[in-house]
């Protein structure tokens, strides 16, 4: 069975692998993130989660059974691209426009081999309720907004912002477990290995 590396540093997506019973090592895969000229959220986060892969794989290049899984989130609104904020001014910033609207967040993962690179992207719709007065202030105090893409964190203190979810909540944390484990399938990877249970073979 090939060894599977997680090329991200994100104890979000770690937890999403863990919960469906994947056992895998971490690899850095540090990439350029800047967008490029006129690039939509789709293409933008499919383009960064193969680059993470690809990365990982030539970091393991002596490793010829080595499977790289690399992944990348952003938030859109009115076609803008949200990443994580760069301090506090730009996190109020975030959430202020947010606050009231639905937004998406747009989730690209890739896996790669020594032969092949297959990557899905999914796309979920996010409702945020209109935000109190003071309440993006005290959210930023404690810490969570700093590293999460449009500055919230739907699986923290975050969700009491959330009205709804259209789509994959998984993809929103960081990893859309039913797109991750159909790609993980066709590299001869299960689910539910670590869980006492082996997924059924067609």
């Amino acid at each position: 069975m090939p060894q599977l590396y997680l090329a991200s540093a994100s104890p979000r997506r770690a937890e999403l692998l863990e919960q469906i019973g994947v056992a895998f090592e971490k690899v850095a895969a540090t990439v350029d993130e800047t967008p490029h000229p006129g690039e939509g959220a789709e293409a933008y986060v499919e383009r960064l989660a193969r680059a993470k892969a690809a990365m990982g794989r030539q970091v393991l290049a002596g490793a010829a059974d080595a499977c790289v899984l690399g992944a990348d989130t952003c938030v859109v609104l009115d076609d803008r691209l949200l990443g994580k904020p760069g301090d506090r001014a730009e996190a109020l910033a975030m959430l202020a426009a947010l606050g009231g609207r639905r937004h998406r967040v747009v989730t690209g993962v890739a896996v790669a081999d020594g032969a092949r690179c297959l990557s899905r992207v999914v796309a979920t719709e996010v409702e945020f309720r209109p935000l109190l007065p003071g309440e993006a202030e005290r959210y930023w105090d404690t810490g969570e907004p700093a590293d999460k893409a449009g500055g919230y964190g739907i699986q923290g203190a975050g969700a009491v912002f959330v009205r709804g979810v259209e789509g994959s909540y998984s993809a929103v944390v960081g990893l859309p477990l039913c797109e991750t484990a159909e790609l993980l399938s066709a590299f001869a990877i299960p689910c539910w290995r670590y869980l006492g249970l082996t997924t059924a073979q067609p």
